[in-house]
């Protein structure tokens, strides 16, 4: 325990915020630092755009269990001066210690405990990546080649409640729409120009009617802007779109329908960038993988682990999305990810590692 706690200690102190490159290169070499230490190897660095990602493979064989996580976090430089790191009365607090510098040390003494230096880890690929939070614009394509033949993936994101694994999320769709009108005094000439916003206010309507409350589907406006001055008819407007669906027929009606609004002022124009970011990993789709890793809990002595499935995304939408079961939430207990509660319960740090470790024992056992 001591171990992991100062494993997960010079994780969550070297602050890695997703738009930072600085920031993530530096956390890559932490990381990097750490898993040597305890996997006796260093990743390979696979450097996209300037994004840092780091890959272990064990073993000359394909790869069979693909475990993922990310290293970067949505807290911008300089939090830890005000919730730095910190374990009091069995609560372990500092940004980023949930969401999810806990679960990639899990994931290092899971692995290390297989013995990866005789061989017993071979057919694991340990995949960290750097830019989780923001979409995974520079990781997607690598995520699902690592992820492409193995007969799982295993992701170390945070639990759910109690625990809980996550069995199903949502898939993401994420819009950008603009909207051009005319300019004009507002004083002036205000029936010579074409307004933007009141041509953004009903298209925030138009958004909203796309959701399907009897299948789940959320369709929500995030972010508007428009005009530029007080006495001027804006000439343009912008809407961000953030859709949440649990299957694919449902993403692919949102984003058919998003493509066909029309502006409601007769001279104005929409133009809509974004679409699907991440496919829905299905609840239904990783039925056996689920079945085995409780019975694998039960044996190991976790008898009240549950399961649920969550609106949130991952990069196990990306490996579920390639047709690889996906069990996702094996990571850190505890609470309040990208809030300033975050925090992870230490009594279950052991206990979910030791889950991992035997869960990877089984998978590659099945495999060989």
């Amino acid at each position: 325990m001591e171990e992991m706690l100062d494993d997960i200690r010079r994780l969550v102190e070297c602050e890695s915020p997703s738009a930072d490159q600085g920031a993530v290169t530096r956390s890559a070499d932490v990381v990097s630092s750490v898993g040597r230490g305890r996997l006796g190897t260093d990743p390979d660095r696979v450097v996209v755009n300037g994004c840092t990602h780091l890959r272990w493979r064990f073993g000359d064989k394909p790869a069979r269990v693909l475990v993922l996580g990310h290293h970067d976090t949505v807290w911008p430089l300089g939090t830890l001066d005000r919730i730095p790191y910190g374990v009091r009365d069995g609560v372990l607090r500092g940004p980023g210690c949930f969401d999810m510098k806990t679960g990639l040390v899990q994931a290092f003494h899971a692995i290390a405990a297989l013995g990866p230096l005789e061989g017993s880890a071979d057919g694991v690929t340990l995949l960290i990546t750097g830019d989780e939070e923001v979409g995974s614009p520079t990781s997607r394509a690598l995520i699902e080649r690592e992820a492409t033949g193995c007969v799982a993936s295993l992701v170390l994101e945070a639990s759910g409640p109690g625990g809980a694994l996550k069995i199903g999320r949502k898939g993401v769709s994420t819009y950008q729409i603009k909207i051009v009108g005319r300019a004009a005094h507002a004083g002036l000439e205000p029936a010579s120009g074409i307004n933007a916003a009141v041509a953004l206010a009903q298209l925030i309507q138009d958004v909203l009617a796309l959701a399907s409350p009897e299948h789940g589907t959320t369709v929500t406006p995030t972010l508007a802007r428009a005009g530029t001055t007080t006495n001027t008819i804006p000439a343009e407007g912008s809407l961000a779109v953030d859709a949440r669906m649990w299957d694919a027929g449902e993403q692919q009606r949102v984003d058919h329908a998003i493509r066909a609004l029309t502006p409601s002022l007769l001279g104005a124009t929409l133009t809509v960038e974004g679409g699907p970011n991440r496919p829905p990993l299905q609840a239904g789709s990783s039925g056996d993988l689920t079945s085995l890793a409780l019975q694998v809990a039960a044996e190991t002595g976790i008898t009240q682990l549950s399961t649920m499935s969550v609106g949130g995304a991952s990069d196990g939408n990306f490996t579920a999305g390639v047709g690889v079961p996906t069990l996702d939430g094996l990571g850190a207990v505890g609470d309040g990810a990208h809030a300033a509660h975050e925090h992870v319960l230490v009594n279950h740090i052991v206990p979910r590692t030791t889950l991992l470790a035997a869960l990877l024992r089984r998978l590659l056992q099945g495999a060989g």
